[in-house]
């Protein structure tokens, strides 16, 4: 399904203004809210944007005696989303205990999983340029619950803590450090909230906190990146240090590269890099350091006595592979190979799953090509313009593939398909009787066409002989004729006319 990518291994971001030669590598760890009404281990909702603490069972709140359950749903969405990356689904896993405190982590621990994860290694495709992709590796996949959130500038002396959040379903979806620069590591982010929508797992909203980002960046010298691709040996890569909570791509990438520059800095003056996590200030556009990078050891893990090992049949997984949709790299080199699309084109209706299922009700029983031309230039420029997004497009596939079936016959123009198409916006209705009740068709009456073009030739002498001597201004005859007929003659019968009354 994908023979027609090329899989490349594009050159490190060139870092200017260093005195040598740096490679950037980067791996990320993408936490995605799994999309389920209630939480990883209670019946309590997960709306956005309720009231503060309104989302909280005692579960969550920690009180005493309380048992986490597992919800069955998001282990099912986990899953999902690993048999939409690719990857191994493990049969056996378990939770652990990730032991820490912070004021909105009323237990003073995370279930999580670090042993033995639900999804074990998969992969991402990296669209870089039309043809040209990377395969991005993924680690693993585990489930985990959110933490709540600290508030700090409601009160100039006291943060306020809400634990709505406390409990949510994540999936931490972990990359191997194959990517290589900041525009690659936006690329990914998209990509895999691209999949993520396809597959209904993750609404991948980022405004609402939904898909984070924690983003590993380090430097090393060219061939280091080699070496550790040929043994595994992460001791060929130099200190890395994790950018937590990133939940922008255009931030992603400006925290990429301030902190590389950083990092070269600090190693051709001499120093070491130390190992740490760090924020990002956009306001500033600089990382600094929040706390020392923990190892696991630091958390104290330790299997999570209220939950006993999840045990998976692979009957069930095989039923939720059914039940996968088209994935976006196929729906894409189906649409180049069915409908003749460029790579270009492809990408942009199916960029999600709204766009694809849209153009496809167009292109029925169509010219496909000239069904996405109209759906990306004139359909989506209107929206854009509008502020309105496809699913409220005041246009339906059906009316739009009718416009587009009405050009492909010949019955109207380019142009007439252009008021057509306004009219439709702005009024509704059926193209087709819009067209017969609105006289808009296109004369393709050779005698009537003639007739128009004789009258016009004999109105414009003077211009006659300029054509005469330059064949380029015959365009202009054709341009007279159009608008005579009232843009509806058809221009192809118009154009060979002028050419032939003219001797040209």
């Amino acid at each position: 399904m994908l023979d027609h990518l090329e899989f490349t291994t594009p050159k490190p971001k060139v870092i200017s203004g260093a005195k040598d030669d740096w490679e950037l590598v980067i791996g990320m760890e993408i936490h995605a809210q799994v999309a389920s009404k209630s939480k990883l281990f209670s019946g309590a909702s997960t709306k956005f944007g309720n009231e503060p603490n309104s989302n909280v069972s005692f579960v969550d709140a920690a009180m005493p005696g309380m048992l986490p359950v597992i919800n069955e749903f998001c282990v099912e969405q986990a899953v999902r989303t690993g048999l939409g990356l690719k990857a191994e689904i493990n049969l056996f896993s378990a939770f652990d205990r990730k032991n820490y405190f912070y004021p909105d982590l009323p237990q003073g621990y995370q279930i999580s999983q670090l042993y033995h994860p639900i999804v074990g290694e998969g992969e991402v495709i990296v669209d870089m340029e039309p043809g040209v992709a990377r395969l991005v590796r993924i680690e693993r996949i585990h489930l985990e619950q959110d933490a709540g959130k600290s508030i700090h500038d409601m009160d100039p002396t006291m943060s306020f803590v809400d634990l709505n959040r406390t409990g949510v379903a994540l999936m931490e979806i972990v990359s191997r450090p194959d990517i290589r620069g900041p525009e690659e590591a936006a690329a990914y982010v998209l990509k895999l909230r691209q999949i993520l929508r396809y597959l209904g797992t993750c609404d991948g909203n980022m405004q609402n906190g939904n898909l984070r980002a924690d983003v590993n960046v380090s430097v090393c010298r060219p061939g280091q990146y080699e070496k550790y691709q040929a043994t595994q040996d992460f001791g060929h890569l130099g200190t890395r240090c994790e950018i937590k909570n990133m939940n922008s791509t255009r931030f992603i990438q400006m925290a990429i590269d301030y902190e590389a520059r950083r990092q070269i800095a600090i190693l051709e003056d001499g120093g070491t890099v130390d190992q740490e996590t760090r924020l990002y200030d956009a306001d500033k556009n600089e990382t600094r350091s929040m706390r020392s990078k923990e190892e696991a050891h630091d958390y104290r893990y330790f299997p999570c006595p209220d939950l006993l090992p999840l045990e998976i049949e692979q009957e069930w997984v095989d039923d939720i592979a059914k039940t996968l949709p088209e994935l976006p790299d196929e729906k894409k080199a189906r649409f180049v190979k069915e409908f003749g699309l460029s790579e270009y084109d492809a990408n942009v209706l199916t960029a999600d799953t709204a766009n694809a299922s849209y153009f496809e009700g167009v292109a029925a029983g169509t010219d496909g090509k000239l069904a996405a031309n109209w759906v990306i230039n004139e359909l989506f420029g209107r929206l854009k313009k509008d502020d309105k997004d496809i699913e409220t497009s005041p246009v339906s596939p059906e009316q739009l593939g009718g416009i587009v079936k009405l050009i492909k016959s010949g019955d109207i123009s380019g142009k007439i398909a252009k008021d057509l198409f306004e009219i439709v916006y702005t009024e509704g209705g059926n193209p087709a009787e819009i067209v017969d009740a609105r006289g808009m068709k296109q004369v393709t009456d050779t005698g009537a066409i003639e007739k128009a073009v004789d009258e016009v030739i004999a109105a414009n002498p003077g211009q006659v002989e300029k054509a005469q001597q330059n064949p380029k201004l015959a365009g202009w005859f054709v341009g007279q004729v159009m608008k005579a007929t009232g843009g509806k003659a058809n221009p192809g019968a118009v154009d060979a006319l002028v050419k032939a009354k003219l001797g040209l």
